[in-house]
């Protein structure tokens, strides 16, 4: 990583083309999921996380000085913060949630019947599997995963970790910086919380316009996050291993809770909801006052 000047053509010309190519792949896996064909269009969302890695190519940008070296010997505690505090910040979230609203906890399977395949727990129940035991496997597996998610949360990182924030910073300073980048990583998602209720359903308050400016606040205090992490490590790996573990463990908190509570999903039980996010947002504010707003 080095210090980077503000290029105003670049910027502009990596948030059309993030923006616009990733909004008509949302619109194009939001039909083919309103048809039915719900894993075709994960697997097309998925693949538009690498979105923002063309978006830095074509703004002529270029990949060079990204922090490609992982730096393990040197960078141990940071990518031991980078897979482990999301499960740890996901949980007490999710605990603070259910201790305000403890009527939402639910461990007889309603959740994952809810998701139009009951028969799953048919067949756990045949294999002598209880609801609980198959949430404590999803849970020790999720631990394994940022590995794994951390290779398609690198295509989104480049961007907007590697390429943007430096120009942001180098524009703003570090706290505006972080706070901007964030908010333009929630945007990104727009359509699909407007198109298919991507992270909080349909059936809340002030859908979508609420949820689509909620997330923005929630990407604002993740983004400070991963922006410390890549200032910290100097290298893109970490905040894609954080990237990865935020998405392994976001959904563990859904199969313990109702699935229709309706405007609850704006508050939690998943770190997207301002109330379960409150741990990540906490120490993304302590990061951010702390912070110099430096331009260097």
């Amino acid at each position: 990583m080095h210090n980077t000047e503000f290029n105003r053509p670049r910027v502009i010309k990596y948030l059309i083309f993030t923006f616009a190519a990733a909004y008509l792949i949302q619109f194009f896996a939001a039909r083919i999921c309103n048809r039915g064909d719900v894993q075709v269009g994960q697997m097309i969302i998925a693949a538009m996380m690498f979105v923002p890695t063309l978006g830095v190519l074509i703004s002529g940008a270029g990949l060079r000085d990204m922090g490609w070296k992982p730096k393990i010997r040197k960078n141990i505690k940071s990518i031991l913060i980078a897979w482990f505090a999301p499960a740890a910040l996901t949980v007490i979230g999710a605990a603070l949630y259910f201790l305000i609203f403890p009527g939402h906890f639910d461990l007889t399977g309603k959740a994952m019947a809810a998701t139009g395949v009951p028969e799953a727990l048919e067949q756990m129940e045949a294999q002598g599997i209880s609801y609980s035991t198959y949430i404590l496997i999803s849970a020790i597996e999720a631990l394994v995963v940022p590995i794994i998610n951390m290779i398609p949360a690198l295509g989104e990182e480049i961007g907007w970790r590697g390429f943007l924030y430096p120009q942001l910073k180098a524009r703003f300073g570090r706290q505006k910086g972080w706070i901007l980048g964030g908010a333009i990583w929630g945007a990104w998602h727009w359509p699909l919380i407007y198109l298919i209720g991507y992270e909080y359903g349909t059936g809340y308050v002030g859908f979508p316009v609420s949820g689509m400016l909620l997330f923005c606040v929630v990407t604002a205090g993740w983004g400070i996050l991963h922006a410390w992490l890549y200032e910290r490590s100097g290298t893109i790996w970490v905040p894609a291993l954080f990237h990865g573990a935020i998405n392994a463990f976001a959904g563990i908190p859904l199969v313990v809770c109702l699935p229709d509570i309706g405007s609850g999903r704006l508050l939690g039980p998943a770190p997207n909801g301002i109330i379960a996010a409150l741990p990540f947002l906490i120490w993304a504010l302590i990061l951010l006052l702390r912070a110099k707003d430096s331009r260097e």
